[in-house]
């Protein structure tokens, strides 16, 4: 009797951790039908019934993004709440974006640092960004550049290339921590080395001055090149600079005027100002004064007070001109 009552414990002891680890498979199966296909109903099973944060932070964010559902903050909103409450630093994260942009709810700096505290605590490298961008700017919280070069440096040490980048600039200006160029110029390489286009476009800027590190223009045009490939206006304003006047490149007019042409599109005024004389002088570009009335407009409606100058010079010369012929 003895031993067919242990059987019959290790018989049933077999079953539960059997059937436990049949529903671990299946929980896995359906976070990762939820994870990577955006299933919703999967999503909302783990979600409301099981509890899952990550499964809540992904519904919002297929909320937030209309992926698979109609779009639609307010819920977004819920589903981030929902998961940040459930331990998510994502959820909070997102949260936190969501008062910081008003967006499904009433904006709240005071709330959205709070949510980004919560987030960096919980090991979000983003969260610590986020909160350090707060103190610099004094949003929802007393400006503390102190504080801000600490989060920083906690999101650079965790892998973020914004953290990394704002460090730099942090160490560039001597704003809460002493000025040194040295420091400022290896924050950038690091953030471009991971892949950030601001950390790139500011280090490209470091080599051209030569500001902590040696003054290299070949370094400058690759790095502000790299920047301008990934997106970055200035990086392509700056790179046709380097051919307009042949820095650390063959000079070329034509791929400047193209440059300035990209950094125009992008509203850098500068940009558009340098194209309107490009194609007032004839230089990489055809001869043509109305479309360097139309560059100079268009840098004058950007805010630039030469483009302003040079617009109405031109139309004004073109006034006399067309009077004395």
């Amino acid at each position: 009797m003895k031993k067919i009552h242990i059987l019959s414990l290790s018989l049933i002891a077999l079953i539960f951790i059997f059937a436990f680890i049949y529903n671990l498979e299946k929980e896995k199966t359906l976070t990762e039908k939820c994870m990577k296909n955006n299933d919703v109903k999967t999503c909302e099973i783990l979600c409301k019934e099981k509890n899952k944060s990550e499964s809540c932070n992904n519904l919002g964010e297929m909320y937030y993004y209309g992926e698979g559902v109609e779009q639609d903050y307010v819920k977004a909103v819920g589903f981030f709440k929902k998961a940040c409450d459930a331990g998510s630093a994502k959820g909070c994260y997102n949260l936190g974006e969501m008062y910081y942009y008003g967006e499904g709810v009433k904006q709240d700096y005071v709330k959205a640092t709070g949510l980004f505290k919560k987030a960096c605590d919980a090991g979000s490298t983003e969260g610590c960004n986020n909160l350090g961008e707060m103190y610099y700017y004094g949003e929802g919280v007393e400006q503390d550049y102190v504080k801000a070069a600490e989060l920083f440096e906690k999101a650079c040490d965790a892998g973020s290339t914004e953290g990394c980048n704002n460090l730099g600039e942090m160490y560039y200006y001597g704003e809460g921590v002493e000025q040194d160029y040295v420091k400022a110029a290896g924050l950038f390489k690091k953030a471009c080395d991971a892949g950030s286009t601001e950390g790139c476009y500011n280090l490209g800027e470091m080599y051209y001055y030569g500001k902590g590190v040696e003054q290299d223009y070949v370094k400058a045009v690759g790095l502000f090149e790299k920047a301008c490939d990934a997106g970055s206006a200035k990086g392509c304003y700056n790179l046709g600079e380097m051919y307009y006047y042949g820095k650390g490149v063959e000079q070329d007019y034509v791929k400047a005027a193209g440059l300035f042409e990209k950094a125009c599109d992008a509203g850098i005024a500068k940009g558009c100002n340098n194209l309107g004389r490009m194609y007032y002088d004839g230089e990489g570009v055809e001869e043509d004064y109305v479309k360097a009335a139309v560059f100079f407009k268009k840098a004058c409606d950007a805010g630039s007070a030469k483009g302003c100058y040079l617009y109405k010079s031109l139309i004004y010369m073109k006034i006399v001109d067309s009077l004395l012929n």
